[in-house]
């Protein structure tokens, strides 16, 4: 796929082509600022700093970053709802929370210059994928506190698109609003769009043959051949956009696509480091390891060295002048542990996409037989495999699986082949892909 010439040239703003010293003087100045910022304003970076014995006068180079200290999605909790607020409540325009399976939501605030970088970094983004000014995107991230939606929209109009606010959910009305609107992007999950494509597909509507030419997608963990079949289905430019509430929302990375290499990281606003999960020693770029963000020009809520638990690498830039991030391998609060072996659900996923007949929707279920963990993987056939009810082809394609998970990812694990739309789909938020009935120690 690749449909970027029929968007015609895309202007750049002057700062994603500078020069490698350029942009490190403009990171170094802004660093300088956003630690001062949060040290000055929000008591927990004050008492994390003296009892590090680190100030912002310290900062000489961009890596004596490294002598401060981590922050984590716990020290949000803790000061849960606005004591990592560094202005005045009253001027916060908007608050954001994302959610949380256990304990309170992460709360994030933005001034309206917040929203307006916020605004200015998704649209950049969405320019990287292939949208441009007069195009009408398709927002089918969920609105509300959680920020893909809204930071979608404010990106797509600050670019100069026609916005459809559809939000998550009512599968047919989105299918609906496309055929009958026309628009050429649209921006969803991953796991959303296999839903849509799904149901395209059950109504008798090729996919292909819509109006659509980009797919935006972000929130949640997904793979090369991920993008392949979807592309292969649909037609579209895949792309990935990254982002978390807690640095600012969607829009902190963008893949360009002309080159589908990796998310472009704005390091003009948001400082990357790669450190070893266990030890937070910050690892040199190429290695993987855990993500961590600080934000150069966040007034409401500025975050140093946000452990984001996104496990990646730190790559050179190629379209851009700023660094790209590789495909997100896993988590390092989503990896499984079973019987000794990490497992990432992405590492499923890929071996997954690796079987035609297999659709690319499936669940993880973990249980415990007597001191034993079990794994089990719950996986649809693909509707056009053309095995209906053969159940020695459908035992055939289980054993496949299951040979490929022991040989490559070290895992005895049970198959179960199931028929097409078997498994739960999710219509807003993120695909569940993991269910852990392990007791609880």
């Amino acid at each position: 796929m690749n449909n970027i010439n029929e968007y015609g040239p895309a202007e750049l703003e002057p700062i994603e082509s500078v020069s490698e010293d350029e942009l490190r003087a403009v990171q170094l100045e802004r660093l300088r600022w956003s630690l001062r910022h949060a040290y000055d304003n929000v008591a927990h970076y004050r008492r994390k700093f003296d009892e590090a014995g680190v100030h912002p006068d310290d900062l000489r180079s961009l890596h004596d970053l490294a002598r401060f200290p981590l922050t984590t999605k716990q020290d949000l909790r803790q000061n849960y709802p606005f004591g990592m607020f560094a202005v005045p409540r009253e001027r916060i325009a908007r608050v954001h929370a994302s959610s949380g399976t256990t304990g309170k939501p992460t709360v994030v605030g933005y001034t309206l210059k917040d929203i307006d970088t916020w605004s200015t970094v998704v649209a950049r983004s969405i320019r990287a994928g292939g949208g441009r000014p007069g195009d009408m995107v398709h927002v089918a991230y969920g609105y509300g506190l959680f920020t893909g939606g809204l930071g979608a929209h404010y990106g797509a109009e600050r670019l100069g698109c026609t916005v459809v606010p559809m939000s998550g959910g009512q599968t047919e009305k989105q299918i609906q609003l496309i055929q009958d609107f026309g628009p050429q992007v649209i921006m969803v999950t991953p796991s959303y769009m296999l839903t849509i494509l799904d149901e395209m597909e059950r109504q008798g509507i090729d996919p292909k043959q819509t109006s659509l030419k980009v797919g935006i997608f972000g929130a949640e963990p997904w793979t090369a051949a991920m993008r392949e079949a979807m592309e292969q289905r649909s037609g579209m430019d895949a792309v990935d956009i990254y982002g978390l509430s807690e640095v600012i929302g969607p829009g902190v990375a963008s893949e360009c696509v002309e080159t589908k290499d990796g998310p472009v990281i704005w390091e003009d606003h948001f400082y990357p480091e790669i450190i070893d999960p266990r030890t937070g020693e910050v690892l040199p770029d190429g290695e993987e390891g855990e993500l961590v963000f600080t934000t150069l020009t966040k007034e409401a809520m500025p975050v140093i060295r946000y452990r984001t638990r996104d496990l990646t690498r730190l790559l050179p830039p190629t379209a851009r002048s700023m660094r790209r991030m590789a495909k997100i391998t896993g988590r390092t609060d989503d990896m499984l542990i079973i019987r000794g072996v990490n497992l990432f659900p992405t590492q499923i996923e890929e071996l997954i996409c690796r079987m035609p007949k297999l659709a690319p929707q499936y669940l993880l279920v973990v249980d415990k037989e007597g001191h034993m963990d079990t794994l089990t993987v719950k996986v649809e056939l693909n509707p056009e495999a053309n095995v209906g009810r053969h159940a020695e082809q459908r035992e055939a394609l289980a054993q496949e699986l299951t040979h490929h998970i022991k040989s490559l990812i070290g895992v005895s694990a049970r198959v179960e082949v199931c028929e097409p739309f078997a498994i739960e789909r999710v219509t807003i938020g993120k695909a569940k892909r993991v269910q852990d009935r392990r007791p609880r120690a």
